[in-house]
């Protein structure tokens, strides 16, 4: 899902809503503007009671607009969660398309365990399966199409980390990163982030410096023929 011409334009309306109030908050992990050009802020036409909390607005196209602000405090309390648990101990999972290689990335990055693709039922559950594994803290990248990997992990007792957009729920979901879940470079941006985030507060890497791995290097590199496929 790439940012049309109305999303770019309603970015730059929003960049200059908020300007005002910005020089007033705490600084954000990234300038706002990239944060805004990368549309993890776009929402869906539908809302839930449960993230109601996250919307900022609704534009005039019926779409529901995140606050940036709340989606860059929760990559912070989720970071500062997920470095309690031994790197191993982490799992990521993506189903969709464009969160796979976010999600490799990011594990790469924090040394989790990957989960892409299809999810293999009894992963997380059945003691005889023999591929099974045990993570302490699950993170998905959407609870709907993750669905199987959440009810799992819930019936272990392992706690899920989402990126919820405006139309998810909170069922199963314990920690909620309000973002654009379904976006390319949305979903580059929020994992780069989050691992960025995740190695400073393990005092892995100081907190003026960034990683190796860049977003761009996050970002699916999906052919058209995988994107119909």
């Amino acid at each position: 899902m790439s940012l049309t011409e109305k999303d770019k334009e309603e970015a730059k309306k929003e960049k200059f809503e908020e300007e005002t109030s910005a020089s007033a908050e705490e600084e954000l992990l990234l300038p706002r503007d990239t944060l805004l050009s990368a549309g993890i802020h776009i929402g869906t036409r539908m809302k839930t009671k449960d993230m109601e909390q996250f919307i900022y607005r609704v534009r005039p196209d019926g779409l529901f607009v995140l606050d940036v602000k709340k989606t860059d405090e929760r990559i912070r309390v989720a970071a500062k969660f997920l470095a309690r648990f031994e790197p191993s101990r982490i799992a990521a999972a993506a189903a969709r398309l464009y969160a796979q290689e976010p999600v490799k990335k990011f594990c790469e990055a924090v040394g989790a365990t990957p989960i892409v693709g299809r999810f293999i039922p009894g992963l997380l559950s059945n003691p005889l399966y023999p591929n099974r594994i045990e993570p302490n803290v699950l993170i998905v990248s959407d609870p709907r199409a993750d669905s199987q990997a959440v009810r799992e992990a819930a019936s272990v007792g392992v706690p899920v980390v989402a990126l919820c957009s405006t139309d998810n729920d909170f069922s199963g979901v314990d920690l909620v990163i309000p973002t654009n879940n379904k976006g390319r470079r949305a979903l580059a941006v929020i994992y780069w982030l989050l691992a960025r985030q995740v190695l400073r507060e393990r005092e892995e890497l100081p907190p003026d410096k960034d990683m190796p791995l860049t977003i761009e290097d996050f970002e699916a590199k999906i052919s058209k023929e995988e994107e119909e496929s």
